[in-house]
């Protein structure tokens, strides 16, 4: 009985069509499953569905290296998130794009010190929290760290330690940031840290991946192998065209700091 009702969960409205069912030819229900077909086993759907993309990519995909997977995730939301994945990857993405918009510019700007991350006894808090930054000329910036005065050692070391070619002077509480001069060096040491960025981002994507295919096999005992293998897939794919795009943001990003 039990078997019974967890069978009659609703199924995806496409395959409850007649129309779909006699155009697409599905077959009648599994021996064993206690609902027809139609009625709505949807387990049975799922995997008779699964099974036939399957079979396609499998056809469309000789002769060829590689076929491209594009499963619909309602069909495998019981398994993973397809669509929470895919916006995890989003957010890699994004994240390096805000990366490369403040911090890595041939012009150094007092908004690319906002958020350097300062260590101090109490934790760890972006610079313009701690302390006032201004621009003095266009070869000098001014952290006063009037408000924090306990911090100015921490903040000038956060300032120095930031990536982005910055000597701080420490005068009391006031730190005067010179800005370096646009240089060749400056240049390729700018391109340097945007490659380091990207592979820091491609990081943090691989991670993303590594824990949906792992969610992915948790479910190896209950689904079959062939669904696994195209969910994997799918997956990999997605971290394949993530990184992809990581590559051309690098290459525009590298074309405009080397000029």
């Amino acid at each position: 009985m039990a078997l019974a009702l967890r069978c009659l969960r609703p199924v995806p409205s496409l395959v409850l069509r007649p129309s779909f069912a006699m155009g697409r030819g599905l077959p009648q229900a599994p021996r064993g499953c206690p609902a027809p077909l139609l009625e709505g086993c949807r387990q049975c759907v799922q995997q008779m569905l699964l099974s036939r993309q399957l079979a396609t990519k499998k056809a469309k995909g000789k002769g060829q290296s590689q076929a491209k997977v594009n499963i619909s995730a309602a069909l495998v939301e019981d398994i993973i998130n397809l669509e929470e994945t895919s916006e995890d990857m989003q957010a890699v993405i994004e994240a390096l794009k805000e990366d490369f918009s403040r911090n890595l510019n041939v012009r150094t700007s007092p908004g690319a010190l906002d958020h350097i991350t300062v260590m101090t006894k109490d934790g760890k808090f972006p610079l313009n929290q701690l302390g006032q930054i201004s621009q003095k000329s266009p070869q000098l910036m001014i952290v006063n760290m009037t408000n924090f005065p306990e911090s100015t050692a921490a903040a000038a070391k956060a300032i120095r330690e930031s990536g982005m070619n910055l000597n701080p002077e420490v005068d009391g509480t006031v730190i005067r940031v010179p800005v370096p001069k646009v240089t060749r060096e400056h240049r390729e040491s700018l391109a340097k840290l945007a490659k380091q960025s990207t592979n820091k981002s491609k990081e943090a994507l691989r991670k993303v991946r590594s824990k949906s295919i792992t969610q992915v096999k948790k479910f190896k005992n209950s689904v079959s192998e062939d669904t696994i293998r195209l969910l994997e897939k799918q997956i990999q794919q997605m971290a394949d065209e993530a990184s992809t795009e990581m590559d051309k943001l690098l290459a525009a990003k590298t074309k405009e700091l080397l000029g």
